[in-house]
Parts: structure tokens; sequence; C-alpha cells
């Protein structure tokens, strides 16, 4: 059963750069309904708009038209700082490029969200630890990214993004920078993120193989939705066992 309001809904959206001769219509009118649970895998060819829709589902943008309704909340009609407010309490970000503080440990580069949030040092060091153990990398926390291998620093950033429990984790290309098997734990820690602590996941991709983890795929093409179709097996699937958690993998 789906929840009665859906967590995200965009409604005839459009986005437009620029005016007269130069304008790009980047959306035009696009209809999206995202439910509280689902995992959607965001893809289409360069310039289809996918990028734009998720940056405006991440309160990065804005609509020129059309509604944008987060748990029903008109978010179009929200100020600067209450989509910023927004997506602090509401929203998580993966990035291609990990964006970690060089400089910076794990458990430092973790505690970043919650330190914006003004929450205090005991409670950040708590929350933090939790977060790394959960993307598997206790023991890892006082290691910089230069001491970690890419599929661990994405993990970092997984954990960043999942530290302050958000009801939404947005990936842009998450494995892009990943060799084939860190790819795959990468993508079988986002499908345990949501299966085992229900948190909804909206994917930009362009790789079918890691599409293929997601419940639905919706494909972009000109800026509309071309096509939302339900993935009857996902891929995690093969590796969830007995009792319904994903196995482990590795780390480094």
């Amino acid at each position: 059963m789906t929840d009665a309001v859906p967590i995200i809904e965009l409604r005839q959206v459009t986005k437009t750069y620029g005016q007269g001769a130069t304008a790009l219509q980047a959306l035009r009118g696009v209809d999206l309904t995202i439910h509280s649970g689902d995992f959607v895998a965001i893809m289409g060819p360069s310039g289809s708009g996918k990028s734009t829709a998720m940056n405006t589902l991440g309160c990065l943008d804005t609509p020129t038209s059309g509604a944008y309704l987060f748990h029903g909340l008109p978010v179009q009609n929200l100020s600067r700082d209450q989509r910023a407010r927004l997506r602090r309490r509401f929203l998580g970000f993966v990035f291609q490029g990990f964006n970690l503080l060089a400089r910076t440990t794990a458990q430092e580069n973790v505690e970043l969200p919650l330190l914006y949030r003004g929450e205090p040092a005991k409670k950040r060091h708590a929350a933090a630890a939790k977060a790394l153990a959960s993307v598997g990398l206790t023991g890892w926390e006082h290691h910089t990214p230069a001491e970690l291998s890419g599929g661990q620093q994405q993990r970092v950033a997984i954990a960043r993004a999942i530290v302050t429990e958000p009801a939404v984790l947005l990936a842009d290309e998450p494995t892009g920078n990943l060799d084939t098997q860190r790819s795959k734990e990468i993508m079988e820690l986002l499908w345990s993120l949501n299966a085992d602590h229900g948190i909804t996941v909206l994917m930009v991709t362009h790789e079918s193989d890691m599409a293929a983890y997601a419940k639905r795929i919706v494909r972009f093409v000109d800026g509309v939705v071309a096509s939302d179709t339900l993935n009857p097996h996902p891929a995690a699937l093969g590796v969830v066992g007995a009792a319904g958690t994903v196995t482990a993998v590795e780390t480094a």
C-alpha cells in the first residue's frame, strides 16, 4: 500500500533558462509522483532534462511554472531560506565526485551537515559514528579521503547524506567514478538503505546495470517523462539473504 499523500509530486513542471530567441526549455511539463519508500532511477540522454528535474526535486532550483509538492506542501511558494531548511531537514545528497573535504577525516566530513544545523558536539560525534557504521566503515573514522579508496570515499559521502536521517536521498551518478565491483557495492548499499531503513532513493544514472537496482525506472526525453516503468526484478534481490537484508560487501 502506498501513502495517501505522495512524498513528492511534480505537476506540469516547466523550466526555462534565458529569454527570447536564446531561451532553453529544459523541462516541458513534467508530471512525476514519488511515494515514500520508492527507489527510482532517472535516466535519459544528455540534455533530456533529468538533471534539471533532480535540481528541482532537491530544492536547488525552482520551476518556471507548474507545481512541486513535498508532502503536499507547495515548494515553489517557499522563500529561499525556507527551501534551504527543507533541504537540511528532509533531503540528503550524494554526488559523483564525492565532494569530501580533503584535509578532514571521515568522521568530520560526516558531521558537517549536523554542524551547519547547530547540533552539539556530543550529538554530532554519536550520529556520525552511527552513520559510518551503517555504511560499513567502523574503524575508518579518523582516515582522510586520501587514505581511502574510491568506494570508501563514496561510502563516507553516503554516510554524510544520511547522518541527518533524511526522508529522501538524491544520488547524482553515485557510481560514475567507480569500477564495476565498487559500483555494485555502492548500489547494494543504496538498496539496503531503501529496503532496511525506508529511505526514499532518487538516482540519476546513465548506466542501465545500475538502474536495474531500482524499483522504478523513469526515462526523460526532450524535457518530458517519456516512460515510467516498474522494475519487477531489482538486481539487489539476488543478494538478499534469508533474513531479508543485503549480504555484506567489501568496503575497501
